[in-house]
């Protein structure tokens, strides 16, 4: 076959079995047949795989962010259900940097932290019925102490 054949056949086989798709260009690559690659494909699925983790690393540090607004705004509606998820959100996020150390660079990043900030106050607002005035526009955390698994905020007034 072709390569040209074989590339498009690959590219046609990408939209209609993902599977199937990944599991040939596996073979092409253990084969050495790189010509045959669904290259455009292959560095788009590639860099998802990154992509993915530094997502789920966020949502985590929003989930974070989140509890630990409504813990400090709320005390009155605290539950153990916010202290679970404080910790399982910390211990999600220690996981992700164990397995992939350069995701603590991607916390340690001022916009990713901006981001999830904003993203964790607006729901805070949503949750809390409260106006997202009420809360600070930037996080009142240091990443490092809203990863400390013996910090919780004090209580704001209510």
């Amino acid at each position: 076959m072709k390569p040209e054949t074989a590339y498009a056949k690959a590219r046609d086989l990408y939209d209609r079995d993902f599977v199937a798709w990944s599991d040939e260009q596996a073979l092409l690559l253990e084969q050495e047949r790189y010509s045959e690659l669904d290259l455009i494909h292959l560095i788009e699925e590639v860099r998802d795989l990154g992509k993915r983790e530094r997502d789920a690393i966020e949502s985590q540090l929003e989930r974070l962010l989140l509890h630990l607004l409504k813990w400090e705004y709320q005390p009155s509606k605290r539950t153990s259900s916010w202290e679970i998820s404080i910790k399982d959100a910390r211990k999600q996020i220690r996981r992700l940097i164990e397995k992939y150390p350069v995701l603590a660079k991607h916390l340690e990043n001022e916009n990713t932290i901006y981001l999830c900030y904003k993203h964790a106050l607006e729901d805070a607002a949503d949750e809390t019925g409260y106006s997202a005035n009420t809360f600070p526009p930037e996080s009142p955390y240091l990443l490092e102490q809203a990863l400390d698994s013996d910090f919780l905020p004090e209580s704001t007034a209510e």
